[in-house]
């Protein structure tokens, strides 16, 4: 791709590296950006930078967050004695537009995926654990994707809250084995959480 500016050519090698953008469409997005007014982009750069800089992820359960806890962490009406585990924020706002869960969350970071380099220390596992060891939890529940690695990982976590005065429990099968939480429809993923069964029964 022959650029007739090095600008050009830097901001196109910038946007691409963004997940799922080729050259092509980074072109078509920035040449799009250099039709509108500049203070536009000017408050979209203003946005990116404000983002990395000064973006927070929650103290209690690794959300992201504009403060060191979270909105849900702090809401005093929320089920503090049941915790939905999660793969990361999109999983959250999933659960969160159905309205069926008035508990809280604890976002992973990831699922356990040896193939990606991915192992249990990579994730926020372990002050999952000593949350639930503090006494304070009654129910976790696991609403990781249908996937080997889902599944795995809801493995690994049971296996290490086991002896542990707790209920376990799984979202209900209404969410398609290898389906990613956060593309399931609102309706379902509702009825799924609602729906939710005993963990050791759904091996």
């Amino acid at each position: 791709m022959n650029f007739s500016s090095k600008i050009l050519e830097n901001a196109v090698n910038e946007v691409s590296q963004l997940p799922g953008i080729g050259k092509r469409t980074a072109l078509r997005l920035v040449l799009h950006l250099l039709k509108q007014p500049a203070s536009q982009t000017h408050q979209l750069a203003a946005s990116l930078i404000k983002l990395v800089d000064e973006i927070k992820f929650c103290e209690k359960c690794h959300n992201i967050s504009d403060k060191e806890v979270c909105a849900i962490c702090s809401n005093s009406s929320r089920n503090s004695e049941i915790i939905c585990v999660v793969e990361d924020v999109r999983d959250v706002m999933a659960i969160e537009n159905t309205s069926q869960f008035r508990g809280l969350y604890h976002v992973l970071g990831g699922k356990i995926s040896p193939i990606e380099g991915i192992g249990p220390h990579n994730l926020t596992i372990d002050s999952l654990i000593e949350k639930v060891k503090s006494g304070t939890i009654k129910e976790v529940i696991f609403a990781l994707s249908s996937t080997i690695e889902g599944d795995t990982t809801n493995f690994y976590i049971f296996r290490q809250l086991e002896g542990l005065p707790i209920k376990t429990s799984t979202i209900a099968r209404g969410i398609a084995v290898g389906d990613e939480l956060q593309y399931a429809d609102e309706v379902t993923l509702g009825r799924s959480i609602v729906n939710r069964i005993p963990f050791e029964k759904s091996f």
